[in-house]
């Protein structure tokens, strides 16, 4: 493990009169405010930084490896494993307050700075018929810098793919210091080692993100939301296997168990069917142009009838489609009267697997004594197990972290994936070597130690097993929380 200074006071007043006291600040409101994300989970900072341009960001970086500071860049803090943390303390980079937005609607590229809002960017897109399509459920907070860094996807990954897809060129800074741009705004560039692609997904530990090109594609002419209900899991995702054989392809597929549905009508006072209470559900888009998305509609309500759907809901109208939206806007924190507190697992598992993860999550159920609500983006296999358990009870919080070992295992033995959209970071670095090899991890951490020789950037994220568990959950107010 790679030491850092004890005390990082002076360091920090040299930072401070190097780049002034306007973009360091020591104040202890804004160090709490950097010290967390929605993970909950508190380490407190020393100082925080808002750098005003790049020679900042070079100073920044040049001091922290002189003097062994860590350093956590950081945009919105919407992570839900903890990849905003400070664990180790040091500086944090705030990023929030790059959010340039450029859109070149003749060659369809964004060029955007790192803390740009993701809703921002599509409807700055929009402006020109253009489209944005990954949407992290927290696109109206999140910034394209932590989508980066994560390579976020969203409820439109089964037609339109995840961040990376969208992505021709970055800018930033290497954790030495220097400035560089991975890829250009071009649509063809094979040029050198392609390290764009190490920056997605990298957690933030192998570069600081300052600026991105994406791609943006045509906007859809056309939208029709669907709401369908089965009696049981079995045969909602058996719906849903039988879209996937019929090569359709819609733009959102998002399922939700019983527990999941039953939470949020208990929530609401009401049924989202009334002929059938507690029902699973899956809530679905179609979109193109106005011909393919009512022969996409046809084909999709013919399809779910037949493969067992009791009740089904349609509409183009965006208003009455928001009020079909209004089960998935809820649900997560619907489940809050099962518990407290929860974990939540972004796990993937391939088509033939999906109903055995669902026969996992009961077994943990009823193994643990807690409710595990389910829900996720059916057509990438992309499901959202939850462990509610309250917080206050040492026992059930012992119970939920077995289950969550336990459900990781499984995962890995169905041919699954540990996380598909939030990344490592903290929360989920316990399992790591479930899915990669002592080979395959000691191939990252050379790559670790090349790019950042003195281990400054986000150390303790990814490689370092952390039990988060053990830490008190902070109760605090986000921006996205909603009653």
């Amino acid at each position: 493990m790679i030491k850092f200074a004890a005390d990082f006071s002076r360091p920090t007043r040299m930072l401070r009169r190097a780049l002034g006291p306007a973009q360091v600040s020591t104040d202890e409101t804004a160090r709490h405010a950097a010290s967390l994300d929605n993970l909950r989970v508190s380490f407190l900072p020393a100082a925080v930084i808002f750098p005003k341009d790049d020679a900042a960001i070079a100073t920044v970086l040049r001091l922290a490896n002189e003097h062994r500071v860590p350093v956590t860049p950081r945009g919105a803090g919407s992570s839900t494993t903890g990849s905003a943390c400070p664990v180790r303390g040091g500086w944090v980079l705030d990023l929030s307050r790059w959010n340039k937005i450029k859109i070149d609607a003749l060659a369809g590229i964004a060029q955007v700075e790192a803390g740009a809002v993701t809703a921002e960017i599509d409807a700055a897109a929009a402006k020109h018929g253009l489209f944005y399509p990954p949407d992290p459920s927290s696109l109206h907070y999140c910034t394209i810098g932590g989508n980066l860094a994560l390579n976020a996807g969203g409820l439109r990954g089964a037609k339109y793919g995840v961040t990376r897809d969208y992505v021709m060129a970055l800018e930033g800074f290497l954790p030495t210091g220097e400035k560089v741009r991975w890829g250009a705004p071009l649509r063809k560039f094979a040029s050198g080692y392609n390290l764009r692609d190490l920056w997605i997904g990298g957690g933030g530990t192998l570069g600081v993100i300052t600026g991105a090109t994406l791609r943006l594609v045509p906007r859809p002419a056309a939208r029709h939301t669907l709401l369908a209900a089965f009696a049981n899991e079995a045969k909602a995702l058996g719906a849903v296997l039988a879209i996937m054989r019929a090569r359709l392809v819609p733009s959102i597929c998002e399922f939700l168990d019983r527990p999941t549905v039953i939470c949020t009508e208990r929530k609401w006072g009401r049924a989202v069917f009334p002929q059938m209470p507690g029902a699973s559900l899956l809530l679905l888009e179609v979109d193109g142009s106005v011909a393919e998305v009512a022969a996409q509609r046809s084909a999709l309500i013919k399809l779910l009838r037949s493969a067992g759907a009791q009740a089904l809901r349609d509409t183009a109208d965006p208003a009455e489609a928001e009020k079909l939206w209004q089960v998935r806007r809820t649900c997560s924190q619907a489940m809050f009267q099962m518990g407290d507190a929860k974990l939540n697992e972004d796990v993937v598992v391939p088509p033939r697997e999906y109903v055995r993860l669902l026969k996992c999550t009961r077994d943990l159920a009823r193994a643990t004594g807690l409710a595990t609500p389910t829900y996720g983006h059916a057509m990438d296999g992309n499901f959202h197990v939850h462990m509610m358990y309250r917080r206050a009870r040492p026992r059930e919080r012992r119970r939920a972290e077995k289950g969550v070992a336990a459900l990781m295992k499984k995962v890995i033995a169905l041919g699954g994936a540990i996380t598909g959209e939030h990344g490592i970071g903290l929360a989920k670095s316990p399992f790591l070597r479930l899915q990669h090899s002592p080979a395959e991890i000691g191939a990252m951490l050379a790559v670790k130690k090349a790019l950042d020789p003195r281990g400054i950037l986000h150390p303790g994220q990814i490689f370092t097993p952390v039990s988060v568990w053990r830490f008190p959950q902070v109760k605090v107010r986000l921006p996205w929380d909603k009653d």
